[in-house]
């Protein structure tokens, strides 16, 4: 199997570009080791954005999160990018990897 591709689903290329340059290389080198069918270091399922849904932590300089699916073979599908700020993630970061999700399934069906 080669190597997938990203696509950036929404707004989420934009909203990797806010976060801090290390928080970005991070999630750059996260998002690589996906690319080529390894698992990042730090992850977790979200289930409850979609099946096949997961989430990149990222603890420097402070919590970012990278949400994505990589089921599919042509490529892994970043969701939604942001910047945690409490304990619990907001129901609005929930909402948009949500929409994202359903976007995804669109560009899927072509």
């Amino acid at each position: 199997m080669g190597i997938k591709g990203v696509e950036w689903v929404k707004g989420s290329r934009k909203a990797i570009q806010e976060f801090s340059e290390e928080a970005r290389n991070i999630a750059g080198n996260q998002l690589w080791l996906i690319q080529l069918g390894r698992e990042p270091d730090d992850w977790k399922p979200m289930k409850d954005i979609g099946v096949g849904a997961f989430e990149i932590r990222i603890h420097k300089p402070h919590e970012h999160r990278v949400i994505y699916v990589a089921k599919f073979p042509e490529a892994v599908y970043v969701l939604h990018c942001f910047e945690k700020k409490t304990q619990k993630t907001s129901q609005k970061d929930l909402n948009i990897a949500r929409a994202a999700y359903v976007e995804m399934q669109k560009i899927r069906r072509g």
